[in-house]
């Protein structure tokens, strides 16, 4: 076995009262995929932030290349070496082009000092191609999808020519076939001695492109296992210690009378937008049900969420709340209807981040409580209620949300929404960037949920999650319902066989 291009050894890390690495170990090989796994707050984005030079060690060594106790005091250090991260939350600037973004800081120049533009664009669409993104490089970063920008930020990363890149979470907002992309870049890389650390939830990713995976758990070293050695259930245990399933719950569920019901719901598209327009939607949810919203990207699923909550404008079609006829224009004529919407992006949609566990749970329901910066302890309380029912891991519910980990920061949110006791929830990528651990806590709330009268729609990109959660599966395709399945009856193949199929004008 060659020597590791990488070598940490010893890590530890402490922020005031709380060791977040305690002995951390990881080496990694030229031409090697090295998984980085384990459960939000284990300490990976830690150990990853030393390496790129935002946070120093407190003890331990790292190697690089083969010289000894090499110190990395900066993120320009790390690039001078040759490391590359593409970060989870993107550090794009929406004003630039893509070009610009890629070579933000390193625009290529003439020999007069001023920024070659014909270069720039030649570069940018040469990494372009590579991370398979047909964009013109001249366009401003603001147009592009979020699954687009993802694909940039992994373009900014290939610019550096780095020895090691270290994708976090990279598909986590990526579709099925930009996730392909991603992994024919990868295994380019690969055969040309990259090194790649990978950092996904996403386990199956870790057995499809993985060579070696590394473990921790609360900030500890669990081992690194040759990925062909390791099954799922192995790998699962010793992030969490414990034995997850997200098997079907048991069936024979009763449920209640027709709660939401969706009449030939059209929207109205917006000037200039590219996204898919409902047509003609029809469905009912019932009290104690989870129903699934299932389909490929693009397929309409948000966007009728958004539609159902007022915060997309119809053009025709009626919603009715046990049985009446509601009038919902805005997000507020909803959340006074009893529809509360969880988003699929938390933290630019679904939290204040800046603010406190008690600040964010009580933002749905102001009045009961003051003003937005209250003191008042009933507030607090009613926080700290959810906190521990939720168990949120957390210092207390003054602690700003910011700090806390994604699968916490989802608690968070659904928190706030379960204080308005909603008559429907619908939550749009439930466990979209959290980890197995709490992705099955999530499951176990949204069920629960369910068992004491709400009508929950879960939207999620995973067929695994809707075969698991769902006791009735709607299938969208272009902005219509084009399929529906009892729970107990759908399978992965008959969900992407109405997903893609062609629905006639």
């Amino acid at each position: 076995m060659s020597a590791p291009l990488l070598a940490m050894h010893d890590i530890r890390k402490r922020f005031g009262g709380v060791q977040a690495l305690n002995g951390v170990n990881l080496e990694v090989r030229s031409g090697e995929v090295h998984a980085l796994v384990g459960e939000n707050g284990a300490g990976k984005s830690t150990l990853m932030h030393i390496l790129a030079g935002v946070h120093q060690p407190d003890e331990g060594s790292i190697s690089w290349d083969g010289k000894q106790h090499v110190v990395i005091a900066n993120e320009h250090a790390a690039q001078r070496l040759g490391i590359a991260i593409v970060f989870q939350e993107r550090s794009l600037f929406s004003s630039l082009s893509v070009a610009e973004n890629i070579f933000a800081g390193r625009q290529p120049v003439s020999r007069w000092g001023a920024i070659d533009r014909r270069a720039l664009r030649a570069n940018s669409a040469a990494l372009l191609r590579r991370v398979g993104l047909a964009c013109d490089p001249g366009t401003p970063l603001s147009e592009l999808s979020s699954a687009q920008q993802q694909m940039v930020e992994i373009a900014k990363a290939l610019s550096l020519d780095a020895k090691l890149i270290i994708f976090d979470e990279p598909t986590a907002a990526l579709t099925e076939t930009e996730t392909t992309a991603l992994f024919s870049v990868i295994a380019q890389l690969k055969a040309a001695d990259v090194a790649i650390i990978y950092i996904s939830h996403r386990l199956e990713e870790i057995f499809k492109i993985g060579d070696c995976v590394t473990v921790l758990k609360d900030g500890t070293w669990q081992g690194t296992f040759a990925v062909a050695q390791i099954t799922t259930d192995d790998l699962i245990n010793r992030m969490v210690g414990r034995a997850l399933s997200f098997a079907r719950a048991d069936g024979g569920a009763r449920y209640g009378p027709v709660v939401l019901e969706v009449r030939n719901l059209t929207d109205l598209s917006l000037e200039g937008e590219v996204r898919t327009r409902l047509r003609g939607i029809s469905f009912q949810a019932r009290k104690g049900e989870v129903l699934a919203l299932a389909g490929l990207c693009g397929a309409g699923r948000t966007e009728l969420a958004l539609a159902i909550f007022g915060a997309r404008p119809r053009e025709s079609g009626e919603i009715l709340i046990d049985g009446q006829v509601v009038d919902i224009d805005s997000p507020a004529d909803a959340i006074a209807a009893g529809i509360a919407y969880l988003p699929e992006d938390r933290k630019d949609a679904g939290l204040f981040l800046d603010m406190t566990i008690a600040q964010n749970v009580a933002a749905a329901r102001l009045k009961d409580f003051g003003s937005w910066w209250f003191s008042d302890a009933r507030g607090e309380a009613a926080a700290e209620e959810f906190r521990k029912q939720l168990r949120v891991t957390s210092h207390g519910v003054k602690q700003a949300v910011q700090t806390l980990s994604g699968g916490n920061q989802q608690k968070v949110v659904l928190a706030k929404w379960l204080l308005i006791q909603p008559t429907v929830l619908i939550v749009d990528e439930p466990t979209r960037g959290i980890d197995v651990g709490a992705k099955a806590e999530v499951h176990a709330l949204l069920r629960q949920l369910a068992r004491k009268g709400t009508a929950v729609i879960v939207i999620s990109s995973e067929l695994p999650e809707v075969l698991a959660l769902a006791d009735r599966i709607l299938v969208m395709r272009e902005g219509r319902i084009t399929g529906e399945f009892k729970g107990e009856d759908a399978t992965e193949e008959a969900i992407m066989r109405y997903a893609s199929l062609h629905v006639p004008a």
